[in-house]
């Protein structure tokens, strides 16, 4: 929590339920095991723009090949927009949907996957518009760091739910999302589903 308003400028409310949920896919009481976040339906969700879906093979690391869809959005522009985002959300999904015959797609997920692109424009782009360089977002997809070198700063206005409300329900209201199925079981941890 305090490494996210140290290296983003990220308030603890808008990533307090993420990280709560972290910990708990997990067996530590006190630490994170990046790898166990893995653990599908708890902070893991199908259709992601950088990770392959559970049912169909790794869902851990980075897939270019998935993340490819993000990077070819928007031809000749520099930027993401949250109207990208959206489009982005919509393609990645109907793929999922054509090749995951078990793809989990609930208000839950269509919420998660838009509270994360709110977020990673906010933190690398304009906090207001939700603009941001591809560049920086590329970086820190595929490389897995913070584009210092290449000029991006950490964002001068706290990143809030209240900051990122208005693009999120931008995104929703524009990735033209379909529930395909009732909330599942919730994943509370590992072999403990509610």
């Amino acid at each position: 929590m305090d490494a996210a308003v140290a290296g983003f400028n990220v308030a603890n409310t808008s990533i307090l339920q993420a990280a709560k949920f972290g910990l708990l896919s997990g067996l530590a009481f006190d630490t994170m095991d990046l790898d166990a976040l893995a653990l599908h339906n708890l902070v893991e969700h199908d259709a992601s723009i950088s990770r392959q879906d559970w049912a169909l093979g790794d869902n851990l690391h980075f897939n270019e090949t998935l993340f490819s869809v993000m990077a070819n959005i928007n031809p000749g522009s520099e930027f993401y927009t949250p109207e990208t985002a959206a489009q982005v959300q919509k393609m990645r999904l109907d793929d999922s949907i054509a090749r995951n015959p078990n793809v989990t797609n609930t208000d839950r997920e269509l919420q998660l996957r838009s509270r994360e692109s709110s977020l990673y424009l906010s933190i690398f782009g304009n906090t207001s518009t939700g603009v941001a360089p591809k560049e920086f977002i590329n970086i820190f997809f595929r490389e897995e760091r913070l584009p210092i070198e290449e000029g991006w700063k950490r964002s001068e206005i706290l990143i809030t739910p209240d900051t990122m409300n208005d693009m999120e329900d931008f995104i929703v209201a524009n990735s033209n999302w379909t529930q395909s199925q009732a909330c599942e079981p919730v994943v509370i941890g590992p072999g403990i589903v509610i």
